[in-house]
């Protein structure tokens, strides 16, 4: 991945190419001064106007105020903040509740302080003009969103020695059925911690579609031949882009992993012409059954970060320093 690839995912870099099949947006300039506001430890004190609540499905031409918001200035959205608003959701109905998500992100702050991260190229850093991206507020169910993941303009389709065996482990711990071992590997259902009896059951419609919206509206006309795109299927099928990611590591994997991913030792080879023409048609990866069901991956996020340190370990010195405060309160008893 390379720092070009990650400006070329900013929101205002795509939109114009893209505005026909995502949801309607207005991209705002990002102020220094803001900027520097939201990297300060101070108190949050922003005064915002109510709006009536409206809803609107992703097509409607309902100009409604109130809006989905996130902050693309190159990759993530607030999805580990969401829950500090009133309403558990990015919702946003005034300018408070805009800066309050803002403030409560991580993500913004490592795109703020790491926007390249993961980035395998030496050149500088090229300036990065930060926007506030203001999304049209729509109904989106967790169920019906997916993340493709796209290699010299293809959906992933080849099948490497190591995705056979992480295909297998998969297997084994029931993630993923039998089945999905005949067609290789490029769509996962975005919100794999919980089970959809729907997507099980429309799995083959699903990725048709998905498919034949790739082959008309994304391919060959994003800027790179390797990318990640999410996307949402409505209720009466119909596609909808929601965003790009980079191809690589600073973008969440969600039910592969990004060795399977970059690997290119590809085994098409060793399958007969009539499989390797069903190797062509990615697979879809989901979650087969409650059994499956994990925890939210962002749910780290609503604890102070010294907590979370200390879970896991990842600080060295806050472990020694807790130790050394229960080894004190003991001597102290």
């Amino acid at each position: 991945m390379k720092k070009e690839h990650v400006l070329h995912c900013q929101f205002s870099a795509w939109y114009p190419f893209f505005r026909g099949v995502t949801i309607k947006s207005v991209i705002l300039p990002l102020p220094q001064n803001v900027k520097d506001y939201l990297l300060d430890d101070g108190t949050l004190v922003v005064s915002g106007r109510d709006d009536p609540p409206t809803h609107s499905q992703p097509d409607s031409d309902d100009e409604a105020e109130e809006i989905q918001w996130s902050d693309d200035e190159n990759t993530a959205t607030l999805t580990d903040a969401y829950w500090i608003a009133m309403n558990s959701s990015l919702k946003c109905k005034t300018l408070s509740d805009i800066f309050l998500l803002f403030k409560s992100s991580d993500f913004i702050t490592r795109d703020f302080t790491q926007p390249f991260i993961h980035c395998t190229d030496d050149s500088p850093d090229p300036c990065i003009e930060y926007e506030l991206v203001l999304r049209k507020w729509c109904e989106l169910i967790p169920g019906a969103e997916f993340r493709c993941f796209v290699k010299e303009n293809k959906l992933i389709d080849a099948t490497s020695n190591q995705l056979i065996l992480t295909l297998w482990n998969a297997v084994l711990t029931g993630i993923l059925s039998p089945e999905s071992l005949a067609a290789g590997n490029g769509i996962s259902q975005r919100d794999y911690t919980q089970y959809y009896d729907h997507i099980s059951k429309q799995k083959e419609e699903i990725r048709r579609c998905i498919q034949d919206f790739f082959k008309k509206h994304i391919q060959y006309k994003f800027l790179d031949e390797d990318f990640v795109f999410d996307i949402y299927r409505d209720s009466r099928g119909k596609v909808w882009l929601i965003d790009f990611n980079p191809f690589g590591e600073v973008t969440d994997s969600l039910l592969f992993t990004w060795e399977e991913l970059i690997s290119e030792n590809n085994l098409n080879g060793d399958f007969s012409e009539v499989d390797a023409q069903e190797q062509d048609s990615p697979a879809f990866r989901c979650t087969n059954s409650e059994v499956t069901v994990q925890p939210s991956p962002y749910l780290s996020y609503r604890l102070p970060k010294d907590f979370v340190d200390l879970s896991t370990g990842e600080d060295a010195h806050k472990l020694i320093d807790f130790l050394k405060l229960k080894r004190n309160q003991q001597e102290d008893d």
